[in-house]
């Protein structure tokens, strides 16, 4: 009976995924099915609502909504844009420019947003009829675009993030951010050395460069934008404000820019929360119904059970680190990142503590694996939103996505046996 309830609470939620059931929904039953077979009906139901309802209680999370509305503000707000013309500045007279240029501003974006999917609709919206109209294959810059919005959800600020510092029972969060830096720019280079290899193959055109005095004025025009990452981390860091607190500012520094820029109008704001609110309570009931199931299964010792069976297979940890990356490599291609952080977090981290690794680094690693998983089928939201973008079917984009994915897996792997990469900055900063 040691592993009944893992079978009950993993066959329950397969199912009601196989047969359509939102994962939300999905995860919600799946929990109290497992609790059934533990107490009665009443408590059950009881307990898994009082459980989602406390978890959801933290003043941590108040910061996903407000760094959503920054997201959502920034959208719309022209920054894209201007990014854009600065990537253009710094990469675009390089072999196959236009790629790097897709991929910093990603990563530019992508680290201001906070958020994968307007990383790729924004920046793939302006780029992709850029790069086709230069000669660039539309299958390839789909793919460029949507591997590369991934590294703002390891690059600081990152709802998600903030989302594993709930999960792992209070790992600070000022030093997550500053732990995802490195990683997030070594995966943008990975992408940038294997767009640059293909560029250079199929000829693709060099950008011209520009004069001195464009390139300051670009800049200049970025230097507002580019401020936000400063103002937001730079205060966390220096313990001005809380994660909390610097993404109120940020929502603040956000609609001051849009409207200096003459982007958005007040007749704007109430779409924009709108469409903030709705973002919100999607992930707000992922994380309440995935805070359920982590209690579930604390509950039954499910955690204890899997961690006794992984150190079972071996102690060595090169070899429970690359089992772990292959399972969270898997889980992210059938789930999404928020339930998934919720879940596996209090699964995995006592397996690699107790083999003595840091937890901020496992955060990254975790991260790290799981943003590969939101560029592939079944259930990859950015992988849909970039086809949308480019105008391109899934079936098209996937064969240039292979080697970009390979350069991904390769700095992960990096990554996840060099804990200096994700811990150096955060040792410099005192965390």
């Amino acid at each position: 009976m040691e592993y009944f309830e893992i079978a009950v609470l993993v066959l329950s939620f397969v199912i009601l995924l196989a047969i359509g059931v939102p994962i939300a929904y999905s995860i919600g039953i799946a929990s109290i099915v497992t609790m059934l077979f533990s107490i009665q009906s009443i408590p059950s139901f009881t307990t898994i609502a009082q459980r989602m309802a406390t978890g959801l209680d933290s003043f941590a999370l108040l910061a996903i909504p407000f760094f959503i509305l920054a997201g959502q503000v920034m959208n719309r707000g022209g920054i894209a844009r201007r990014l854009i013309d600065f990537a253009k500045v710094m990469v675009g007279m390089l072999p196959g420019g236009l790629a790097y240029v897709n991929i910093l501003a990603c990563m530019l974006f992508g680290a201001i947003s906070g958020s994968a999917v307007a990383a790729a609709s924004a920046i793939g919206g302006f780029m992709n009829p850029v790069m086709i109209k230069e000669g660039y294959s539309r299958s390839f810059s789909a793919a460029v675009n949507i591997t590369s919005s991934t590294t703002g959800l390891v690059i600081p600020p990152s709802n998600i993030l903030i989302v594993y510092s709930l999960a792992s029972g209070g790992v600070s969060i000022a030093a997550l951010f500053l732990a995802g830096y490195l990683p997030g720019i070594m995966v943008g280079l990975a992408l940038m050395l294997v767009a640059g290899y293909f560029a250079y193959r199929n000829k693709y055109p060099v950008g011209e460069r520009v004069k001195l005095s464009v390139a300051f004025k670009t800049f200049l025009n970025a230097i507002p934008s580019l401020t936000l990452l400063i103002v937001v981390i730079g205060g966390i860091v220096a313990g001005i404000f809380t994660a909390t607190e610097a993404s109120a500012i940020a929502v603040i520094y956000t609609l001051i820019l849009a409207f200096l820029y003459k982007e958005i109008s007040p007749k704007d704001i109430p779409g924009i929360f709108l469409k903030t609110i709705g973002t919100t309570s999607v992930v707000m009931l992922l994380i309440g119904t995935s805070m359920g199931m982590s209690w579930v299964m604390s509950y039954e010792n499910i955690p204890q059970n899997v961690s006794a069976a992984l150190l079972s297979v071996s102690e060595n940890k090169i070899i429970v680190l690359l089992i772990i990356n292959l399972i969270l490599l898997v889980v992210g291609v059938f789930m999404d990142m928020t339930p998934a952080v919720l879940i596996f977090t209090p699964i995995f981290l006592p397996v690699v503590t107790e083999l003595g690794m840091n937890p901020i680094h496992f955060g990254i690693v975790m991260v790290l694996n799981l943003c590969i998983g939101v560029c592939t089928p079944p259930v990859g939201s950015v992988l849909f939103v970039g086809c949308s973008v480019a105008d391109i079917s899934i079936s098209k984009v996937i064969r240039p996505l292979l080697p970009l994915f390979a350069a991904m897996v390769l700095a992960l792997i990096v990554i996840t046996y060099v804990p200096e990469i994700s811990l150096w900055l955060p040792r410099v900063f005192g965390f």
